[in-house]
């Protein structure tokens, strides 16, 4: 008798355990979802564009449209961060407060060299700052994607010559490392400029001389790339999505 009463407690302890752990992990939401961004000036929204880029904007900001109702997209890109300032800044943590159920996350173009204190190491912080996004995202519940930043439209000899590889693979292997959703914005940026060509995407730039951020056109094309990647790392968002959101 004694046996099998501990037997009993024992499996319901077990039982309670699982519930605990599972209650811990992040939840697809069913049906709907909260879909938060966070970046640099190619993510972030613009209401009031600079009279010089009447047409600025990020792709965070049109994102919203490929998705359905049910979701809400929450832009908290900000110009002019990099994963460390985003941090240092506070952003971060008025994101999580949130407790979105996913958070797409995209830096490397304020990484790089030349950016002052906000620069890292594709070898060193920018990796443990990528750490940081996943494992107090999960800590708080909410599913972390990655994305590559997209190339700048800077052509060579008529193909895309980037600078951006070395932050590209850091997360790349970072996201193969932590099991975490990656959508490759990088890598499918480059294809659809080097399609278009120099004069043929020159109409993705909010000017002529700027060849980092986006005309809406641009942002659209971006936001586009994104959504398309979407079924494939992230399964539960795929109901979510838009029709017209046609596969390339």
């Amino acid at each position: 008798m004694l046996n099998r009463l501990f037997i009993i407690l024992l499996l319901v302890q077990t039982t309670t355990n699982s519930f605990a752990q599972a209650a811990r992990q992040p939840q697809a939401p069913a049906g709907h979802a909260r879909v938060a961004l966070i970046g640099d000036s190619t993510v972030a929204s613009y209401p009031n564009p600079p009279a010089d880029r009447p047409d600025l904007t990020g792709w965070g900001q049109v994102l919203g449209e490929y998705f359905t109702d049910q979701v809400e997209v929450i832009n908290h890109a900000r110009s002019g961060r990099s994963s460390k300032s985003f941090i240092r800044e506070g952003h971060w943590k008025k994101t999580l407060a949130l407790k979105p159920d996913y958070v797409l996350i995209q830096f490397g173009h304020n990484d790089g060299p030349g950016k002052g204190d906000r620069a890292t190491n594709p070898e060193g912080d920018f990796r443990d700052y990528l750490r940081q996004y996943i494992r107090e995202a999960r800590e708080n519940g909410i599913k972390p994607i990655l994305v590559t930043p997209m190339t700048r439209r800077n052509f060579r000899d008529g193909k895309i010559n980037t600078s951006l590889g070395p932050w590209v693979n850091a997360m790349r292997e970072v996201a193969t490392q932590d099991r975490v959703p990656l959508v490759e914005l990088h890598a499918a940026s480059v294809q659809a400029f080097n399609e278009l060509g120099d004069a043929g995407s020159a109409d993705l730039s909010p000017s002529v001389t700027d060849r980092t951020h986006f005309s809406r056109k641009g942002a659209l094309l971006m936001a586009r790339l994104v959504a398309q990647a979407l079924p494939d790392v992230e399964p539960n968002l795929a109901s979510l999505l838009r029709e017209s959101v046609a596969r390339r």
